[in-house]
This record gives C-alpha cells, structure tokens and sequence, in this order.
C-alpha cells in the first residue's frame, strides 16, 4: 500500500467520523423531540489503490421497525377512542348519579313516593298536598336536568367532531405535501440526506397524530412515498389530500338524528370530498380513533340514555292519567262481543281486544292505535311494547275513510268483525272462528274532577301526554326534557284528593291510586332503553326499571373506564417498545460519540504519520 492510498483511506475515514458525530450530536439534540427517530449513517466500502479499502456515506439510515410502527398506530386509534368514550360515559354517569346516593333521580323519585304515602294518610293535610306537589316538581325538574346534560353531551360531540375535521384536513395537507418534497430525492427504502430523514420523522409524526382521529392504513412504496387509506378503504392523502368536511348543527335536540340519507339527517356528517369533485360520507364507516367515538356517543350511546329518561317519564305520566274502561258485552245474532265509546279517545290511546282463534285455540290480542297523522300509517308492529299483540293504526281524522271500514279493512284478516259508527262501535266475533273475550279502551284521562281517580299530574308542558305518534316523530322522544306538573294542580292542590265535586276531604281513594301506579304497578319498557330485549320488553315497576338504567349506566361507565385503561397499557407497552427501538438512548450515543472520537484519532493519527513520512521522503531527496 503506497502512502498516498493511506493518505485516502484515512481522509475517507475522518469524513466518515465527522458525518457519524454529527448525527450523534443530532440524535442527542433530539433526544426528546415528539417522533424523532434514532438516525445513523449509511456507509459503504471503497476500493482504494490495489490493496487497500475506504469508506464512503451514502446516506443517513432511520432505525424504524415498520411493523411495530404500523402496530403503534392501531392502538394508537384504539386508545383515543376508548379514552375519549371512558370520559363521556363518566360524564354521563355523574348526571345519572349512583344508585342509593342523594341529589340523583332515584333519590328524587323515593321523595315523591314518599310524599305520596304521607298524603294518603293524611289526605285533609295542605302540607302533605304542598309536599306532594313540591316532590313532583323536583322529580320532573331532575328528568329536565338530567336531560339538558346529556343534549350537552351530544352538542360536545359534535363540536368535537367538527374540530377532529380540522385537525384531519391540516394533517392530511401536511402528509401530501411532505410526499411531495420527498419525490425529488428518492432511494429505495433509504432517506439519500438528514434533511429528507427530517421530513420523514415530520410526516411520521403527521400520520401518528392522524391516527388519534380515526383509523388508517398507511402504503409506503419503495421511494418513501405513502398512501393513506380509511381503515374501510377510502383514501385520503397521497401526493394530494382528500378534503374533509363536517356540516355541523348549532343545536342538538332529543329529537335531532344522524340518518344516512341527507334529506333526512338532521346532524352532521363527516364526509370526504376528491381533487374530482366526487364525494363519499364516511360517517358510518369509522371504527376507530376520536372520530368514531364522537360518532358512537352523539347517535348511538346518548340517545339511548335519552331515551331511558324519555321512557321513564312516559310511563310515570301515563301511569296516572291513563284510564281503561271495559267493554259492554253484546250479541246480535249467533256473533257476541263487545260495546265500545271510543268518545275519549285521544292521539296514542288504544283499543284492546283479546280474543280466542278457535281453530287452533290459540290466545291473541290486538291493539287498535288512534292515529290523527295518516302519514305514519301503516304502524309498525313495534309501535307497542307488548311483543305478542297485533297493532293496527286507524286513521282518526277521517283522511283515510270512517273508522269502522278501517278497522275491517285491517282486521277482517283476524277474523273479527266491527259494527256502529264512531264513536260508538262493536267489535264482534267471526262465528266458528273466534271468541272475543274481552275488549277495553285505555283513554289518557285531562281533567282533575271527573269522577277518576287517574289525573294528569305530569304533563308534557302544558299538554297532556297520551303517547302520540306524528310524522314528526313520536311524543315520548324528548319528554324527559319537557316534563312538567300540571298547572292546573300547581294552582288546586286539593284536587290532589277532590276527583269530584262529592269527594270528601278525608277521601284516600285518589292518594291511593297514585301510590300504586308508583310503587306497585307494572309496566313493560322499549327495548330501545337497552333494558330488556324486542321479545321479552322488560315488565317491572317504576322503581324497578329506574334502578336498572341507572345501574346500567354505572356498568357501562366502569367497563368503558376499563377498557380504556387496557387499551392504554398496551399502547403504553408499544410506545416503549418502539422507542427502545427507534428512539434515541443517551447513553448508548455517548458511548458511540466516544468510539467515533477514537476513530477519529486513529485516522487523524494515520494522517499525521502519512505527512511525516513524506517529509522524511523530501529531507531524503
């Protein structure tokens, strides 16, 4: 080896140190930067003269593990969506309260049982009617709390969504925009420069914090060029950004819904928009990240609990005011049944028939709905709760025909027949075919002294709640919101006792309904409340179906805290893993630092022996 191919070596050498420690100064630099990635030099072996070798840099390598990164980032979305629904679901939780605690609506609701008991038995007391009346107004004026917090809830959600909108578009621009600075300066898998390593630890960190928002899957090519997809397959970025949108609602409401159909959907919905002008919703297509758990919360898990406070305050309105009134049994001919005034009747309330199919002796009911919005007809078979009746809704505003030819139109089929004009009519056996064995007609009772002991303490507003249904949406949507007490007893509380004008102060008999329809009565509840299922609706009283919302929104806020906390373990687990791997480790670069020092040395001393030689060389000459 001659000294000028020592010479060459040993200057490949100290530039190969100095390219090494600047990284290393870089790495330790960085040592705490969000998304650096540990760098160090890509060098290749040099030929130099006939017997000896060099080095050369060819670029800067990232110490990435690409699967660990890829698992990162799944989990990364899964944490954000359990930790942000842990946190809504604890929120919600502390409207409901804990079961036996003061303050909550259980509380609320044993207050006015209790207020009730004291008046039947001292139903002559003005202070027991006070009581009374007070302990109703707290109990509707908790459902009205309660209610407005979780429209709260729902509104936080859809603000958040439409910031997570933001957030994503700025991010998605930022990714398209960095593929693009890289394209001129490709290399396979490998950054050519720090500077394109730079950018690479920028989209990197750009991508992670996408992932928070929703779930993605990321395509990297061989020329450091990523795609990104909807982790249901739509993509977002590559060297242009797909624009995401959000037409948000100023108000959410019990009754405002998300619906796939634009016309119908009256809550905003995430949707993505191409460089082409095409445009796809990807509301229902989310999974994963914040995103879907705003989503989740704001249509699915707050409307239930919504709904669990609006079915409360239905049965306990209806409970009091509703009033059943039996049938008159008739014949004419061979066929026999029943007389029924169908005069009170009111939108919601229901005729009901039980009859006997003698030929196969099976037992059937029928629910005869009146229906003053022709719109919503035909009625589901779940416009009850009972799983096991026959619904039919009969148009009362004479759009549809009169009321007779409507219900033998709808039941003629199951064979019974109905005679009169309304409101007086008769729903009659089919001879040989049925047995009508009983028929009522439940009507929601409006005035104080009538001669019932049923009342409306409860209104919706200042209306009375019958159950109605509209093409607006059904009445019980929302009532929790707008539950009231009566006026008109707010103004007489002695119609607390008086049901007409012969009752006698000490009279029980209005206390007493009012404490049965409270405490002991039974009631079936929607299976939409998550209580109980489509065929087996939960049948229970009121105190029994509060304690097992309530109970059930503990659960879930536990579970959800829960699964929060392990997702958040496993997240915590990677993250570590991932910067053992690819994060910079001080110690480790300063061991390195010293290595390069020494290395540096050695060339450097190789140089200055090289130098000396030569002049030894020209001193010789």
């Amino acid at each position: 080896m001659g000294l000028g191919d020592a010479l060459s070596i040993a200057m490949a050498g100290l530039r190969a140190n100095q390219a090494a420690m600047s990284l290393v100064s870089s790495n330790v630099a960085n040592a705490e930067t969000p998304g650096y990635v540990r760098k160090t030099v890509d060098q290749i072996t040099t030929g130099s003269g006939a017997s000896g070798s060099g080095v050369s840099i060819i670029g800067v390598n990232r110490e990435l593990d690409a699967y660990l990164q890829s698992q990162l980032r799944t989990e990364t979305s899964g944490a954000s969506y359990a930790s942000l629904r842990a946190d809504f679901l604890k929120q919600l939780q502390g409207l409901f309260g804990d079961p036996n605690s003061t303050g909550t609506l259980e509380s609320s609701f044993n207050s006015l049982t209790a207020a009730v008991r004291a008046l039947s038995t001292s139903p002559d007391s003005t202070s027991a009617r006070i009581g009374l009346l007070n302990a109703a107004q707290v109990m509707s004026g908790s459902l009205n709390s309660m209610s407005n917090g979780i429209q709260a809830l729902r509104t936080g959600a859809e603000t958040g969504l439409s910031d997570s909108v933001t957030t994503a578009n700025n991010l998605l621009q930022q990714i398209a925009s960095i593929n693009n600075n890289i394209r001129t300066n490709p290399a396979g898998g490998t950054s050519t420069d720090a500077a394109t390593a730079s950018l690479l630890d920028q989209r990197d960190q750009a991508i992670s914090q996408l992932s928070q928002l929703m779930d993605i899957r990321v395509v990297t090519d061989g020329s450091n060029q990523v795609t990104i997809f909807t982790g249901s397959g739509m993509q977002l970025a590559g060297m242009q950004a797909a624009k995401l949108s959000f037409d948000a609602q100023g108000t959410v409401t019990p009754g405002t819904t998300w619906s796939s159909n634009p016309a119908s959907s009256q809550l905003g919905s995430v949707k993505v928009t191409y460089p082409d002008g095409s445009t796809m919703d990807l509301t229902s297509s989310l999974k994963s990240g914040k995103m879907a758990a705003y989503i989740e919360l704001r249509d699915k898990t707050l409307v239930q609990a919504q709904t669990q406070l609006d079915q409360f305050a239905a049965s306990m309105a209806s409970a009091l005011s509703d009033k059943t009134t039996a049938g008159t049994a008739v014949t004419s001919g061979t066929q026999a049944g029943f007389a029924l005034d169908l005069s009170n009747m009111k939108s919601g309330n229901t005729v009901n028939i039980s009859y006997t199919d003698t030929t196969t002796g099976a037992q059937r009911t029928v629910t005869v709905m009146r229906v003053d919005d022709p719109a919503v007809l035909p009625l589901p078979q779940t416009a009850t709760l009972d799983s096991k009746d026959y619904v039919v809704g009969i148009d009362f505003s004479g759009a549809s025909g009169s009321i007779t030819a409507q219900l033998n139109a709808a039941l003629n089929s199951q064979n019974l027949q109905f005679t009169g004009t309304a409101p007086n009519i008769t729903v009659l056996n089919n001879a040989g075919f049925s047995t009508v064995t009983s028929a009522s007609v439940t009507t929601t009772e409006t005035s104080l002294a009538g001669g019932s002991a049923a009342l409306p303490l409860f209104t919706d507003g200042t209306s009375v709640y019958t159950g109605a249904l509209s093409s607006t949406g059904a009445q019980m949507t929302g009532l929790a919101q707008r539950i009231a007490v009566n006026p008109a007893l707010v103004n007489d509380p002695s119609k607390l006792v008086s049901y007409s004008a012969a009752t006698t102060a000490g009279d029980t008999t209005r206390p007493d309904f009012i404490l049965k329809q409270l405490t002991t009565s039974k009631y079936l509840y929607s299976p939409s409340t998550g209580v109980g299922s489509s065929t087996a609706p939960y049948n229970g009283t009121l105190e029994n179906y509060l304690q097992q919302f309530v109970s059930q929104q503990g659960s879930n806020a536990q579970a959800a805290s829960q699964l929060a906390d392990g997702q958040n373990v496993v997240l915590n687990t990677l993250q570590q893993k991932y910067a053992t791997n690819s994060g910079v480790n001080m110690d480790e670069e300063m061991a390195h630092l010293l290595s390069l020092q020494n290395a540096y040395s050695a060339n450097a001393r190789v140089m200055s022996t090289v130098n000396q030689m030569y002049q030894a060389l020209m001193q010789a000459m």
